[in-house]
């Protein structure tokens, strides 16, 4: 049976399956097939596999076993919330994004003098839809079509990032590298890594000699603000597994070092950059991918780090930080270029874009307490909130309050 035959063949046992496809399909392949004779064998091969498997890529009734699909692919609805959950039992999700995993933050005492701030994820199990204890890591960065996830273990800096399969719930494979690290990002086209390297566990806390928090307790455990464990980061091909490093110098003014002692790298929205915060003016500060300081790139001006939610999908709106007032929480939403207020809307912190005109937040009832707040969804141009989950408890950095990670689904 010569290559005519068996795709004439196959592809009539696919029509007979499949109703949308006419009984004259493969003779119309084949035919086409015919006119292109001159191009190489090799070419011609290539072209009736690409056929095949354009016609097989559907559902199979006979196959024999269920296709597995993603929970955020068998749920595709609009809004999927669940206000009776604080913490998030099931997925939560609004346009674009979805509520990826969620972690709670807890000291754990290492030694007498040091404790470690650490963090416990709920991960989105794709199976089934559900948020699923997972305390092998100790950061989860969630790519974008949330079918894996880049992770670190529990012992920072960590030695390996690992790429976790979202649906088995396994490590698909490892990426070691030569310098430790202690946080991990993804590009908005889950192409590249950025990961941050630290020469120590940037979330190691020191015991403190006085009540430096105020809270009337001597010897609290505090980070370290007079130095900084940082000294660079990776680019890191997630196929490939190939990375680059480069060092970057803790950044002072007056003698004084103006980072957190966690003070992570990531992407500029075209991944061409990167950035991290500072804790004074200009508040932000972009490097090249070799590690060389660069200007904000003429987009992300007027863009702060705190505020999660960056650029909208199309780039013409910049996710603001509090817009002011007393009854209510409001939160800006800007020109990115000339950062002109354009549009003033409910919500307290803006977390990520839902589409160009939708975001998530957190959010409070009026006159509620600002620590209880839920997850909503807020519109432009209107002062309705739909809310996504229940409310949290709890002040900020209170044990077992939980914090929301976001990715596209």
């Amino acid at each position: 049976m010569n290559v005519d035959e068996l795709v004439r063949d196959s592809l009539r046992e696919q029509a007979a399956e499949q109703p949308p496809l006419a009984t004259d399909f493969a003779e119309r392949v084949l035919t086409v097939r015919r006119r292109r004779r001159t191009r190489s064998i090799a070419t011609v091969a290539a072209a009736t596999a690409a056929v095949v498997a354009v016609a097989v890529a559907v559902p199979l009734l006979d196959s024999g076993k269920d296709e597995v699909r993603l929970a955020t692919e068998m749920n595709k609805s609009d809004i999927i919330a669940h206000p009776d959950q604080s913490p998030p039992r099931d997925l939560i999700a609004a346009g674009d994004v979805a509520l990826a995993a969620w972690y709670t933050l807890d000291n754990v005492k290492t030694s007498k003098d040091t404790e470690v701030r650490a963090r416990t994820y709920r991960i989105l199990d794709q199976e089934t839809g559900k948020y699923v204890k997972d305390t092998r890591w100790s950061q989860v960065a969630v790519a974008p079509g949330m079918r894996t996830a880049a992770v670190l273990e529990t012992d920072l800096p960590a030695e390996r990032i690992g790429i976790l399969d979202l649906l088995t719930g396994e490590v698909e494979r490892w990426i070691t590298v030569d310098r430790g690290v202690a946080s991990v990002e993804f590009s908005s086209d889950g192409t590249k890594l950025v990961a941050t390297t630290y020469s120590k566990n940037p979330d190691t806390l020191t015991r403190a000699a006085n009540d430096l928090d105020g809270d009337g307790k001597k010897n609290d455990f505090m980070p370290n603000w007079s130095e900084s464990f940082r000294t660079g980061f990776y680019i890191v091909d997630v196929d490939s597994g190939r990375s680059e490093w480069s060092e970057v110098a803790p950044e002072k003014g007056d003698l004084h070092i103006v980072i957190n002692s966690r003070q992570d790298f990531f992407f500029s929205g075209d991944a061409k950059l990167v950035r991290t915060g500072l804790s004074m003016e200009p508040y932000d500060q972009y490097y090249d991918l070799k590690g060389n300081k660069v200007a904000k790139p003429a987009d992300e001006k007027y863009l702060t780090w705190s505020v999660q939610a960056r650029l909208s999908p199309n780039g013409k709106l910049a996710a603001g930080d509090f817009a002011g007032g007393e009854k209510t929480t409001a939160t800006e939403i800007l020109d990115p270029r000339t950062g002109k207020r354009l549009h003033k809307i409910p919500g307290q912190q803006l977390l990520a874009w839902a589409d160009n005109e939708r975001l998530v937040a957190w959010d409070i009832k009026a006159g509620d307490s600002e620590f209880r707040n839920r997850l909503v969804l807020v519109t432009i141009g209107s002062d309705r909130t739909i809310p996504l989950s229940g409310v949290r408890k709890g002040n900020d950095g209170a044990p077992g309050r939980w914090n929301a990670v976001f990715a596209t689904r």
